[in-house]
């Protein structure tokens, strides 16, 4: 009888803290209430129902706790200003099972039977439900695991009902069991599925960063390009690159130079419209799309908007960061006609820039050499 309880308990706590699991709000203080009140109430209302089954007020008092509990965690976590409907699904759920308890737990001869069942149905219909709320996508994956969800509960209905109108039907004890493989089934093609499109995030997209990769960034000009090329408009294609960045990695190291880029591309993603496109395109190279409607003014704004915001200290990793950017600018069709073509002129104007930018330092660099040097 001892292991009996342990092994329903367990049941019953795997499913329970798997519902927990998929809510989205679990974190919430209410959620550790309702967690806590269910394990509890279904333990005690188990191990009486599988140890003296004819007790007769721990069982009713048990049985009113599946409603009530509930609905007074829900009713407190309202007036603390928390609420959500998967809350209300917990407790209509728990209601319906307390209210058929109370009417059949004590009868005889199966009244026991059926409260266990009643019980542990509960328990895996509220898992079909939260899943499919977690996990409401059309894969096969989903769909799988749902299904067996609901079969799994489904045979804690079917086999009284068997029981009852065909006692003669002999059913093998596995084939009650195959739900349970359905759900482990459906959750390892639930890991592939999400696997799948880790890998292809990464395939498009910067690790470090998140922003578009340079195969995502190729791709997208592209058909920014077209876009404009059938709508008789322009595209603009800002190249950005970051001055004294290796200084920064040189200095305060690699860490602080990654916490650079990732302020970086926040900076940009902050400045850019939804239709534009924000990429890194190399270890200290950022790309920007502009999609109509862009100016070549519109765009040489944009950039030195870019560049200001660059030029400002950033507190990375316990260091203080200044780094600025050199940034070329090139219009379709103004300066080219194709995708290459458009970023070979902004990698050109961005050259420039440079050349301009180091020769402006260089310059000044010399007139305080110099005047550091002249006899006072």
């Amino acid at each position: 009888m001892a292991a009996s309880v342990v092994a329903y308990e367990a049941l019953a706590w795997g499913g329970l803290l798997f519902v927990w699991s998929c809510v989205p709000y679990r974190k919430q203080t209410s959620s550790r209430w309702m967690i806590g009140m269910l394990l509890g109430t279904n333990t005690v209302y188990i191990g009486i129902i599988t140890a003296i089954p004819h007790a007769a007020l721990p069982l009713t008092v048990a049985a009113a706790l599946y409603g009530a509990g509930p609905l007074l965690v829900t009713f407190l976590a309202i007036r603390r200003g928390f609420n959500h409907p998967l809350r209300w699904v917990s407790v209509v759920l728990y209601a319906a099972l307390s209210a058929f308890l109370l009417a059949f737990q004590l009868r005889t001869p199966n009244g026991s039977d059926l409260a266990f069942n009643a019980v542990f149905f509960t328990v895996y219909y509220a898992c079909c439900i939260h899943f499919w709320y977690a996990f409401r996508r059309a894969t096969a994956g989903a769909m799988i695991t749902i299904a067996g969800f609901l079969a799994w509960s489904a045979v804690f209905v079917v086999a009284p009902l068997m029981e009852g109108f065909w006692p003669a039907l002999h059913v093998e004890s596995e084939v009650w069991n195959l739900p349970k493989y359905v759900v482990a089934v459906g959750m390892i093609l639930l890991l592939l599925e999400d696997q799948i499109e880790h890998n292809k995030y990464l395939a498009l997209h910067d690790e470090l960063t998140g922003l578009p990769n340079r195969r995502l960034f190729q791709d997208r000009l592209t058909s920014a390009i077209e876009r404009a090329r059938r709508s008789g408009s322009r595209a603009g294609l800002l190249l950005i690159d970051l001055d004294h960045f290796k200084q920064v990695n040189d200095t305060a190291g690699h860490h602080v130079g990654d916490l650079l880029l990732q302020r970086v591309s926040q900076i940009f993603l902050g400045r850019s419209r939804r239709s534009d496109t924000v990429a890194r395109t190399g270890g200290d190279e950022f790309s920007v799309i502009l999609e109509e409607p862009i100016t070549r003014a519109d765009a040489v704004r944009v950039g030195q908007s870019l560049a200001e915001l660059l030029t400002h200290p950033h507190e990375l990793g316990g260091h203080t960061v200044r780094v600025g950017a050199s940034i070329g600018v090139a219009i379709f069709p103004d300066d080219a006609s194709d995708p290459e073509s458009l970023r070979i002129a902004a990698d050109l104007n961005m050259y420039a820039e440079k050349n301009v930018s180091h020769g402006r330092d260089r310059g000044v660099r010399e007139a305080l050499s110099a005047e550091r040097s002249t006899p006072r």
